[in-house]
């Protein structure tokens, strides 16, 4: 019976061991978008190292064939296209961009990395704008809560959140501090909202404790 016992505690101590050693230490978090075929509308809320499209382009692969990034300045999008694994032009990106993409196959977008260093923040100008809901803002779960803490919380008349099944645009409208209709958001959920005033959003943040985040 010691002969039978022994092995299984050495072969279950060197599993410990080894299940210790290969735990990921620096991935923290995700935040997934099911992509479909056509436009969709994500972001990268995670810091993965990504610094143009065409670091995104080795994730996507050949199901994305456009990524669009909006101009707040020329109030239009700027495109990075595809051609067989070359993007061009390659646009640069970072942790919190909102990104309107253009996919031929549908698809699971991992945002998988680590928690960024400081929660993501947006230079709004007056026009047209795209932001994410930060990580640490689980709190800003309507487009009412969000709206709220847009500017004066009239600044902003317009979200307009992307209705992948649809391929359109659901706006909820802000009737001086009354939204309709009023949507749920979740943390990583990219806004492409309509701004009367420049303001930096969220002009207050407070902190999270979540370890893994996904939506």
């Amino acid at each position: 019976m010691k002969k039978v016992i022994l092995p299984l505690l050495l072969i279950l101590a060197v599993g410990i061991l080894a299940a210790v050693e290969s735990a990921p230490s620096a991935v923290v978090g995700y935040v997934k978008y099911d992509c479909v075929a056509g436009n969709n509308f994500i972001a990268l809320p995670m810091s993965q190292g990504y610094a143009t499209t065409a670091d995104l382009g080795i994730t996507f692969g050949l199901d994305v064939n456009t990524v669009n990034i909006w101009n707040p300045a020329a109030q239009s999008w700027d495109a990075s296209i595809n051609y067989d694994g070359f993007w061009d032009p390659e646009l640069p990106v970072d942790v919190g961009s909102v990104l309107f993409i253009a996919a031929t196959n549908p698809f699971t977008f991992y945002s998988l990395g680590d928690l960024p260093a400081s929660p993501s923040s947006y230079d709004v100008i007056a026009g047209n704008n795209t932001v994410m809901i930060p990580l640490n803002r689980s709190d800003l779960s309507t487009t009412a809560l969000a709206g709220a803490t847009m500017g004066d919380g009239l600044t902003v008349n317009t979200i307009n959140l992307w209705n992948s099944s649809a391929q359109s645009w659901d706006a909820s409208i802000n009737y001086d501090g009354f939204w309709d209709p009023e949507f749920d958001l979740t943390i990583g959920t990219p806004l492409f909202i309509s701004s009367g005033s420049a303001f930096t959003w969220p002009s207050a943040t407070r902190q999270s404790n979540h370890m893994t985040i996904s939506k």
